[in-house]
């Protein structure tokens, strides 16, 4: 507007300057129309730079780097083209780069084998990776933007007891072993949290194992090398009749028997402990589940009738065939029933329950329950609520059914019912 008024004033002032002088009139008009062409192509360059840089502004706020300019001949222009290109070039691959890790880190909370919840700024569940949602074995929608601290779980109630940095291994069921750990990270200049959960069972399970086998190794040898020749004497003097001649009663020949009698119980007992270190590799076989269930309550009649124990059966109908080792999973079922029915001190009942739809078996007793004090430690080697237990039985269980890969639980029910539960994969 400023050269276009200028020019009209120069148009106009030689108008009158030149009125009378026709050629210098001609002249003055030649030479404003010149300035006005000058003057046009340097506003079209003053221009131009700032058009291609509202472009490049446009495409920044699209988050579309892939645009670029053209060199144009022009030294300046050149130059701030050359800064804008080289510019668009790093955020490009700033962003292949942020995008390239964005999905590295997805990829690896998904597929990590520990459970791993992070929280937004205001400790809600933001994200929740397949593993932790198979340890509380919750759907996603029951935990996705609720309060970490209102998720009624027993590993999520750990959480609110626990400060960023802070770690604590927890046995929840008895079963199995969880380290939950909780960090921090910064979002946009602001801090937020997230839960690590390990699943430590197959661990700790291999180091116990490792541990009271080695200590029944040599417990075993040691009762062997004893027990050996000691009743190798006893049963030589028992054989000797001139040692007895002369005696009127037996009394020190009974106790040599029971003597012996005890060293082959404690030789039966370490055999039974050493079975456990040596159990074999699970040969699984199409097995029908209620048939061995009821050839096992068979075996414990007589046992569950010196307490007047009933047994009942909820069993779905037909067959529930499952893939296991039968003889193995018969000695389950033996230690099961039996503490089911040591847990009954007269007159009560053991039910047992199949869920083919859960591919489970529930072996419920009106026992006397379970202290919530011993609940984390039922599975533990030697030990033993009971005043001559061995603390062998739950932990022979326990191998098979790892060995088996099953999911076993023991509690106490609403109905004061202990409930043993085998869910077959």
């Amino acid at each position: 507007m400023f050269v276009v008024i200028l020019h009209l004033v120069a148009l106009t002032l030689s108008w009158f300057i030149f009125e009378n002088n026709r050629l210098y009139f001609i002249i003055s008009e030649a030479f404003i129309i010149f300035s006005i062409v000058v003057a046009w192509q340097l506003y079209i360059q003053l221009l131009q730079p700032l058009k291609m840089l509202m472009q490049g502004v446009e495409a920044i706020k699209d988050r579309d780097f892939n645009v670029k300019f053209l060199s144009t001949g022009k030294h300046e222009m050149d130059q701030l083209i050359d800064v804008y290109n080289q510019m668009m070039d790093e955020l490009r691959t700033e962003r292949t780069r942020q995008e390239q890790q964005h999905f590295f880190l997805e990829k690896l909370i998904f597929t990590s084998p520990t459970g791993i919840i992070i929280l937004d700024y205001d400790d809600n569940v933001q994200q929740i990776n397949p593993k932790a949602l198979q340890i509380i074995n919750v759907a996603v929608e029951q935990v996705l933007k609720y309060p970490i601290d209102r998720l009624e779980h027993p590993l999520l109630l750990q959480i609110k007891h626990l400060r960023s940095g802070e770690a604590i291994v927890v046995k929840p069921d008895g079963i199995n072993t969880y380290k939950i750990q909780k960090s921090h990270f910064i979002d946009r200049g602001f801090s937020r949290h997230f839960i690590m959960i390990e699943d430590l069972t197959t661990e700790i399970l291999a180091a116990e194992k490792n541990v009271y086998g080695k200590v029944i190794r040599m417990m075993a040898h040691e009762v062997n090398n004893t027990v050996g020749p000691v009743n190798s004497i006893m049963q030589s003097a028992l054989k000797t009749d001139q040692l007895w001649e002369g005696h009127r009663n037996n009394t020190l020949k009974d106790a040599l028997q029971v003597a012996m009698d005890r060293n082959q119980n404690l030789n039966l007992f370490m055999r039974n402990f050493a079975d456990l270190v040596k159990l074999p590799a699970a040969n699984k076989k199409p097995v029908d589940l209620h048939h061995l269930v009821r050839s096992t309550a068979t075996l414990m009649e007589i046992k569950a009738g010196e307490k007047q124990v009933e047994f009942e059966f909820r069993l779905a109908d037909g067959p529930f065939i499952v893939s296991a080792d039968e003889q193995q999973m018969e000695q389950v079922l033996i230690n099961i029933v039996k503490n089911a029915i040591e847990a009954i001190e007269t007159k009560g009942k053991v039910s047992f329950i199949t869920l083919p739809h859960k591919r489970s078996l529930v072996i419920a007793d009106t026992g006397k329950g379970i202290e919530e004090v011993n609940t984390s430690d039922l599975f533990s080697p030697f030990f033993s609520t009971k005043k001559d237990g061995q603390g062998i039985g739950l932990t022979l269980v326990r191998e098979i059914l790892t060995n088996h890969a099953c999911d076993f639980s023991l509690k106490t029910s609403t109905e004061k019912q202990t409930e043993f539960t085998i869910v077959f994969h």
